[in-house]
């Protein structure tokens, strides 16, 4: 890997110092971006193709009154959950991180390495130069890292934003739409090889019509290249009873443009059991009423059929017995008339 000469640090006394606030700790160091021209500011950017080799600056003020030693060296930026920015403290660096280089003084001369440690006298501030290496074989696009400082138990880091010459491509997607609690939750996946700041557009729209639109808005998120965040989006006032089309569109400057959407049913839920408990109250009283008219019907009608069917019988014996009688007549009279 290419490095660049380093010049030493030059070193500065002042008599007052104003760091500014949103790099300064509780203790009062702190560690900033090079003025150069005097303008502050808010992170360091370097743009190159991949075989160069960059240059520049940052600041470690101390206006205590005593002395302090702060250890810098390079590190690789990640997304937090949310998407907001922060700094990989685990493992070895393997992008913007490992092509950081500060000067150190071995044997007599100035050679590249990683990390180094400089020694800042009271109400001074030192300015440390680094250098950024660009592998020949990096991919074109954003490579965000930082700069660390650690002293007295405390980190501070400076933003590093590099961005390796080539094709751009802004791209991302939205997936897992979902609706909890009164929440639409969504993830986001910078699918391109550039930072992304996105936009949100919601909308929603029921049976009757629309119930949800919101114009697009600037998320407070800052979107690595590869990294996935989980957002939600709240909705304190669904409609009580639809069905709806929740849909979601996220742009991005470069063309990025992504859409999901996702289908929920709203159902009263705890008035429809309150209405089936009421039905259920008014049915019972007339199911057992029917029920007892039933028995009571049933042995009321018993004796009678009983009653009836003995008397059926009866007649039909009756009618056998005169059939009976009445062949035996004939027979008889059959048999006289045979024998005169």
């Amino acid at each position: 890997m290419p490095y660049a000469r380093v010049v030493c640090c030059a070193v500065g006394v002042l008599l007052s110092l104003a760091a500014p606030a949103a790099a300064a700790g509780a203790d009062g160091w702190s560690v900033v971006p090079s003025a150069g021209t005097g303008t502050g500011r808010p992170y360091v950017y370097a743009e190159g193709t991949p075989g160069t080799v960059l240059q520049d600056t940052v600041s470690v003020l101390n206006p205590g009154a005593r002395p302090l030693t702060v250890r810098l060296r390079g590190a690789d930026a990640d997304s937090t959950a949310r998407g907001g920015f922060t700094v990989r403290t685990t493992g070895r660096p393997t992008d913007a991180g490992a092509w950081i280089a500060f000067a150190e003084e071995r044997q007599g001369h100035r050679a590249p390495t990683g990390t180094v440690s400089v020694r800042v006298p009271a109400r001074t501030r030192a300015d440390v130069p680094f250098s950024l290496s660009v592998p020949p074989g990096a991919t074109p696009g954003d490579h965000p890292g930082a700069i660390v400082a650690s002293a007295g138990g405390r980190s501070s880091a400076v933003r590093v934003r590099l961005r390796v010459g080539g094709p751009a491509l802004s791209a991302l997607t939205v997936e897992h739409v979902a609706l909890h609690g009164g929440r639409i939750s969504y993830e986001l996946v910078n699918r391109g090889n550039t930072v992304l700041a996105p936009k949100l557009a919601v909308r929603a729209d029921g049976v009757l019509g629309r119930v949800l639109d919101r114009p697009a808005r600037t998320l407070p998120v800052e979107l690595l290249p590869g990294r996935r965040v989980t957002l939600t989006e709240p909705w304190r006032d669904p409609p009580a009873l639809d069905a709806v089309d929740v849909r979601l569109t996220v742009t991005a400057a470069g063309g990025a443009r992504a859409t999901a959407s996702t289908p929920v049913r709203f159902v009263p839920w705890g008035a429809v059991a309150g209405v089936g408990c009421g039905l259920a109250a008014v049915a019972a009283p007339l199911v057992v009423r029917r029920r007892g008219r039933r028995t009571t019907d049933d042995g009321a009608c018993a004796p009678a059929c009983t009653e009836v069917g003995r008397t059926e019988a009866r007649r039909t014996e009756a009618r056998r017995t005169e059939a009976r009688r009445t062949q035996t007549a004939c027979t008889e009279a059959e048999w006289t008339g045979a024998v005169s």
